[in-house]
């Protein structure tokens, strides 16, 4: 996989696909843990990341590293890469040509990476991510705000899209429910320690339980699982409940 990932990254850094080739200064392949099981997707380099040839080392990427630092997450340990590789001049919206000019680059990364959780930042990684998963994005941009911190399990693969870390630098005031969202990468490092003892994992193991419920909350969100709200606190719950608090007729 590192070969097959230095020959990619090698014609990332040649690539002369459309015209941002002749304003860029370079094109950026990803970086990072290559063994990680988050796989940040951003949209592409700024200014700073151009000029010097790496990722997120501008004003958006001392916003990201504080973002992970109080959600206790080491950046090395994550892989990092872009939609787009090349600079947008004046961090201009992205066109069309340009997306499906470069697009393949990511899901040869994607790939080769296989990583359990793919963390889109901001609209167009999003949206891309999930036309990709063919997990029915939302048309309007507005219309994301409501998916950012919300773990998706769609063809096989675990999305948990993120506002991008440059809104902050617009938006400070967000910057709390910013946080609370960044801060479930940590939930996701290890499943629920309750897993093992679960009838959720039983019921999964007999097949008469879809995967996604073990997905998105035994080796996902298990902070946000009703039936771990409820141990947690010494309640009693059926065996039959599922993750969200509904009774499942058919587990009893």
């Amino acid at each position: 996989m590192e070969a097959q990932l230095k020959i990619l990254n090698s014609g990332i850094v040649k690539c002369r696909k459309c015209h941002l080739a002749e304003s860029r200064l370079h094109a950026l392949p990803g970086e990072g843990d290559i063994k990680s099981k988050f796989f940040l997707v951003a949209l592409s380099p700024g200014e700073q990341e151009d000029r010097e040839g790496s990722m997120f080392i501008g004003p958006s990427g001392q916003v990201l590293d504080r973002l992970l630092k109080s959600a206790n997450v080491e950046r090395d340990s994550l892989y990092i890469s872009n939609l787009i590789k090349c600079n947008l001049p004046q961090n201009r919206k992205p066109k069309l040509l340009e997306i499906e000019a470069c697009h393949q680059y990511l899901d040869e990364e994607l790939e080769l990476i296989k990583p359990e959780f793919i963390i889109p930042l901001g609209f167009y990684a999003s949206r891309y991510i999930l036309e990709k998963y063919r997990a029915d994005p939302p048309s309007a941009k507005v219309d994301f705000r409501p998916l950012y911190g919300k773990l998706i399990y769609a063809y096989g693969q675990k999305i948990f899209p993120l506002p991008h870390p440059a809104s902050l630098l617009y938006n400070p005031d967000y910057y709390p429910q910013t946080q609370e969202k960044y801060n479930k990468l940590h939930t996701f490092i290890h499943p629920c320690k309750w897993y093992n003892y679960c009838p959720m994992k039983r019921f999964y193991q007999q097949g008469r339980l879809e995967r996604k419920w073990i997905e998105l909350y035994c080796h996902g969100d298990w902070q946000a699982c009703r039936r771990y709200q409820m141990e947690e606190n010494h309640q009693y719950h059926p065996d039959n409940m599922l993750a969200d608090g509904s009774i499942a007729g058919t587990l009893a």
